[in-house]
């Protein structure tokens, strides 16, 4: 299994999930698109990837701009002398129940979680069929994209939907040798699960750490997962050796949701 010498985009790439992807796809030796809308987190990420001998470059862009991700696989395709794969990483959470939702909480987080998954799979796609090749993008989804989790209602609906359109990216992209699939993490230990933990202590009442703590003992092999553990199948996802895969939302939770 092997991604070395492919240029890969990275969204989200500043922290968490989306930094662990990027030091591992660098370990096996692919060049790096950083992308993130935070700038002053880049740096380091570039500079952790550097050091593990690949080459890298920073992009700041927001993925709920459509012309923002344009940009950004522009700009990967100009520094990197190429582009082979993107990875929709970016997204947000969001815990509060469905009964206190306003329009405000759902114009924002599906512009982030959904609208840049669409601006992503759509830049890419048209990138890859203007350079006559074939292209692999990937996409963020998570076990609450197969399972609506209680005061985690919009957040599902927008990882439900990410499994939509990567079903439907894959039927529309094959012919043009294009691979669509999305990876479904469970509970990994990011400054995202902190926040969450945090708002369900706040709405439940229960003790900072305990939701955690909870979800985390329903886990069956026994740990939280880490964001190593989610980059190990997307550079599965980003080498050749899932050339034959496409279409999959592939749950990665150390066992929570079983499909």
């Amino acid at each position: 299994m092997s991604v070395n010498g492919k240029a890969i985009l990275v969204t989200g790439a500043g922290q968490g999930i989306g930094r662990g992807i990027a030091l591992r796809l660098a370990k096996d030796g692919a060049k790096l698109a950083l992308v993130d809308v935070k700038a002053d987190k880049l740096g380091d990420v570039r500079k952790e990837v550097e050091a593990l001998g690949s080459k890298a470059t920073t992009f700041v862009a927001d993925v709920s701009k459509r012309d923002d991700v344009y940009a950004a696989i522009d700009h990967t395709e100009r520094e990197l002398g190429g582009f082979d794969v993107i990875v929709n990483n970016a997204g947000i959470a969001q815990v509060k129940p469905l009964a206190d939702v306003v329009p405000e909480d759902l114009e924002r987080i599906f512009r982030i979680n959904v609208d840049g998954v669409v601006w992503g799979i759509q830049a890419a796609a048209k990138k890859f069929q203007d350079r006559k090749q074939k292209g692999k993008i990937i996409n963020a989804s998570s076990i609450a994209g197969h399972d609506g989790f209680a005061l985690l209602g919009v957040y599902s609906a927008t990882k439900f939907a990410v499994r939509a359109l990567t079903q439907a990216a894959a039927k529309e992209y094959a012919s043009h040798g294009i691979t669509v699939n999305a990876y479904c993490p469970g509970i990994v230990g990011t400054d995202m699960w902190v926040e969450i933990d945090e708002r369900f202590a706040e709405i439940t009442g229960a003790p900072k750490g305990e939701t955690y703590k909870k979800y985390v003992e329903g886990i069956a092999l026994g740990r939280a997962q880490t964001p190593e553990d989610v980059a190990a199948l997307v550079a599965f996802l980003a080498s050749d050796d899932s050339d034959y895969i496409t279409g999959q939302a592939i749950l990665t939770d150390g066992g929570i949701v079983y499909r």
